[in-house]
């Protein structure tokens, strides 16, 4: 049967077609290479790079390069193809603010290649994850502002609707942040290393500062109106996301700041620098771990419910990934036994989490039951005011 706007009233279940696959095709699978791309970071933490475990790390960046690349593809299809239906995206008050996740997928890929990529290629990859970089900045810059911006002027939101998702926007830049304080020190040029850092230095402020104001507002309004459905239960970890990565990236800070030292201006500070991300990633860290405990309790909560499978699983994943790397960090600043077994639990629970979600998200493409996109049957169209109640 052919597809009409009429059909999408129902979920599609049936891939007829490439050209539907396409049509159907939403930015919320890059979290699958964000979840991916995290986990093989977090195994490569946990491994030398001679041990079978950094190789299975390894294959899993490359995977995550492949899926990567052929989700760029399909997105880019639908809007060459349906350029009208894709625009839609922007009205929609909840699966526009999975564009954010399309930096921060990437973001994984680019750390990957200092982690993976310079023992195979040496400078070539540093000089490739740094051009991925910039790319990486922009989008996130992006994301940041021009998602935030229909919020304001084209959305309809209401408080008692409001869900972690409308962290994934802002996060992109401080995950770009952390990306930069990676790639820094494996720059040839004194003056690269210092723009990137000073550069992610703007980066994390232009992001973890907002992210924390969401986070009291999302507070607030589990207080008033509960939990979110079930349907959306993965949420509650997204605050995780900016709590783990603005923890990381101050402790990654704290280490590139000596790269500051030979600046005439920055120069005298760089220690100053270094206790100002050491005291700020613990702190986060231990904000982080309050939010890792409650969300831990509330996914509990609605275990006994019964909880759908969708593509919002993957939400469990990179939070909780990058929550894992700040721990290792941690422990590799603190020399403490504690924060690394610690760190090896939440690497276990990560891979647990992450291969039932895998599993689950091949059953359901394979099918096509992972193939909907609400933004063709939900949106508010974007040349049209919302309604006034």
């Amino acid at each position: 049967m052919p597809l009409t706007i009429k059909n999408l009233k129902k979920p599609f279940y049936h891939l007829a077609s490439f050209n539907e696959t396409v049509r159907f095709f939403t930015p919320n699978w890059f979290a699958v290479t964000m979840g991916t791309g995290v986990l093989a970071l977090v195994l490569a933490q946990a491994a030398t790079p001679t041990t079978p475990l950094f190789a299975l790390a390894r294959i899993l960046w490359v995977i995550n390069i492949g899926l990567f690349t052929v989700f760029v593809l399909l997105y880019l299809g639908r809007w060459i193809l349906y350029p009208q239906e894709a625009y839609k995206i922007f009205g929609h008050p909840q699966m526009s603010m999975f564009l954010g996740t399309i930096p921060m997928g990437m973001a994984t890929i680019i750390n990957g290649f200092i982690s993976f990529g310079v023992p195979l290629f040496g400078s070539v990859a540093v000089d490739i994850a740094q051009q991925l970089w910039k790319v990486d900045v922009l989008l996130a810059i992006g994301c940041g502002i021009g998602l935030p911006f229909f919020m304001f002027t084209r959305q309809s939101h209401q408080l008692s609707s409001m869900t972690g998702l409308w962290l994934l926007p802002i996060v992109a830049a401080e995950v770009a942040a952390a990306s930069g304080w990676i790639i820094a020190p494996h720059l040839m040029d004194s003056t690269q290393q210092q723009a990137m850092v000073i550069t992610s230095m703007i980066l994390w402020a232009f992001s973890v500062p907002l992210a924390l104001s969401l986070l009291t507002i999302l507070l607030l309004r589990m207080a008033l109106h509960k939990l979110p459905p079930v349907a959306l239960s993965a949420t509650t970890w997204l605050a995780l996301g900016p709590i783990g990565t603005g923890s990381l990236g101050m402790f990654l800070l704290s280490q590139q700041s000596i790269l500051l030292a030979s600046n005439p201006i920055f120069g005298p500070f760089s220690h100053v620098v270094a206790g100002f991300g050491w005291v700020m990633g613990i702190l986060l860290w231990g904000v982080g771990a309050w939010w890792l405990l409650l969300a831990l309790g509330i996914t509990c909560h609605y275990l006994r419910q019964g909880i759908p499978f969708n593509l919002g699983w993957w939400g469990y994943t990179f939070p909780l990934g990058v929550f894992t790397l700040a721990t290792f960090k941690l422990a590799q600043l603190t020399n403490l036994s504690f924060f690394s077994t610690l760190a090896i639990g939440l690497l276990v629970l990560l891979s647990g989490i992450w291969t039932l979600v895998m599993t689950k998200t091949v059953k359901g493409a394979w099918s096509g039951k992972l193939f909907f996109a609400p933004c063709l049957q939900e949106s508010q169209p974007l040349n049209k005011e919302p309604e006034k109640k």
